[in-house]
């Protein structure tokens, strides 16, 4: 019997859109309540697939039948077999075609905008992972931020823009995701920055990024200057585009801030994280507009599905930069967290270059939410 497909792509324009959809979900319990597709216009049933194995006639009053169904699992398998024997039934459904995984990795570009003196902004919105990274274009140049481990999305997207990628920036050294950012760099002859206090310990060439380092792209200047920013790594560092975009990686972002402790050094970096979010940050325009290397939840993207809000309104929205007792502060950042990313100790290992993990490897170590956030 031939069931029907969606893809990641589908789901996403639908997440993007902010259409409707109902989602069963036939992953274990535990698993639906630490990651699933979220959407604002979603709804949700969640019963693992096993309960379903002698039977899909109870569940049917739960399906609705105005509406879009999807089956999802964690790699389809499962899903296409509850896919049938809802079809069977009579319902029109479809399942997620390579389950959570082919969720967790794919990549929307969405342009958010103009460079003031020529040239296109695009972010690469990963939905599964919470992941954003950026492609700035300017004069048949590109520049790539926190390019994510998919390497052939950034070059076939160049290509496709007829731009050449000549630099990548990784803000910090990741704990939550592979960079894609060296290996891009040795595929296309770029050069790639990192911070140098964040790179003590890799065994590959980079170009260091710093204080006072600027780059030009075509027309356009990307500024590197009293821009350190540490807190969420030693030396995390903000990147400004042509006075107008501010690239903030995981220090700050649009309902939360970043959390210092994954290099297990909490205590350590509060009192640095602080130090940008209340003196750093506030030197800077209030008119700038914050790009994050990540989001927590679907209800930050914006109407057009981006991810991005002015300086100024950060300052008075986000409840990490309205902390006046720096106590209250330091027990913010450092008892209160998430649980730590899966795997995070390991992707610090291959974003030093110390373990090459194969693909699939990789793909297991990223599965699950994004968890950079403090809260």
């Amino acid at each position: 019997m031939t069931v029907n497909t969606c893809t990641a792509a589908d789901v996403a324009r639908k997440v993007i859109e902010k259409k409707e959809l109902f989602i069963l979900d036939v992953r274990n319990e535990d698993a639906f309540e630490d990651w699933k597709i979220e959407g604002q216009k979603f709804e949700y049933l969640n019963i693992p697939y096993f309960e379903l194995l002698d039977g899909v006639e109870e569940i049917l009053p739960k399906i609705p039948t105005d509406k879009d169904v999807l089956i999802v699992c964690a790699k389809e398998g499962s899903s296409i077999m509850i896919a049938e024997m809802l079809s069977v039934e009579g319902l029109d459904v479809c399942y997620l075609a390579g389950g959570m995984k082919s969720w967790s990795m794919y990549l929307e570009p969405i342009k958010v905008g103009e460079l003031p003196n020529g040239g296109e902004l695009y972010q690469f919105i990963r939905l599964g992972k919470g992941c954003l990274s950026y492609m700035v274009i300017s004069e048949g140049e590109a520049a790539l931020i926190d390019a994510v481990r998919f390497t052939e999305v950034f070059t076939n997207f160049a290509h496709e823009k007829g731009v050449e990628i000549k630099h990548v920036f990784d803000t910090h050294l990741h704990a939550d995701h592979i960079s894609g950012g060296r290996a891009i760099a040795t595929a296309t002859g770029a050069k790639y920055y990192l911070p140098k206090a964040d790179a003590i310990e890799v065994v590959f060439e980079y170009t260091e990024l710093a204080d006072g380092l600027t780059v030009q792209l075509g027309s356009s200047k990307i500024d590197v200057g009293v821009l350190y920013s540490p807190g969420h790594t030693i030396g995390s560092t903000s990147l400004v585009i042509d006075g107008k975009y501010l690239f903030t990686g995981d220090i700050l972002f649009i309902d939360s801030i970043g959390r210092p402790d994954l290099a297990g050094l909490a205590e350590d970096w509060v009192g640095d994280l602080r130090e940008t979010l209340y003196r750093r940050y506030r030197e800077l325009a209030e008119d700038l507009i914050v790009h994050p290397s990540h989001f927590m939840k679907i209800d930050e993207l914006n109407e057009d599905g981006t991810v991005a809000k002015r300086l100024g309104d950060l300052f008075v929205e986000n409840y990490g930069l309205n902390i006046k007792d720096e106590e209250e502060f330091r027990t913010l950042v450092t008892e209160n967290l998430p649980p730590q990313p899966n795997a995070y100790q390991e992707i610090r290992r291959v974003n030093m270059g110390e373990i090459t993990p194969d693909n699939e490897a990789q793909t297991e170590m990223e599965i699950g939410p994004n968890r950079c956030a403090v809260r």
